[in-house]
């Protein structure tokens, strides 16, 4: 298998998409992102978790659904991520002065 193969994320994005009747451009707008970066993600190429944050939050979803979207890959826990930047991005703090 090729490294180009094996470095594809598996993903819900065009189906959770297409059942909303949502357009690429039309959730691009919704995320903040490019129509490119939209069908970048749909293909399986790797992005930024904000990315992630940004679509997952664009379809209607909360970051605990972040599952249903990005397939959790065992052996990067991109996913965990995903929750801490949403923490970080609502300002969410431990109140211990970081």
């Amino acid at each position: 298998m090729s490294d180009d193969l094996q470095t594809r994320l598996k993903n819900n994005v065009r189906r959770l998409r297409e059942d909303r009747l949502l357009t690429k451009a039309e959730l691009a707008r919704k995320a903040g992102v490019s129509t490119l970066t939209i069908d970048r993600v749909e293909a399986g190429h790797p992005c930024r978790i904000d990315t992630k944050r940004k679509i997952i939050l664009a379809l209607g979803m909360t970051i605990a659904d972040k599952d249903q979207v990005f397939v959790r890959d065992d052996d990067k826990d991109d996913n965990a991520d995903i929750t801490e930047a949403a923490g970080v991005a609502v300002g969410r703090t431990s109140g211990k002065g970081d």
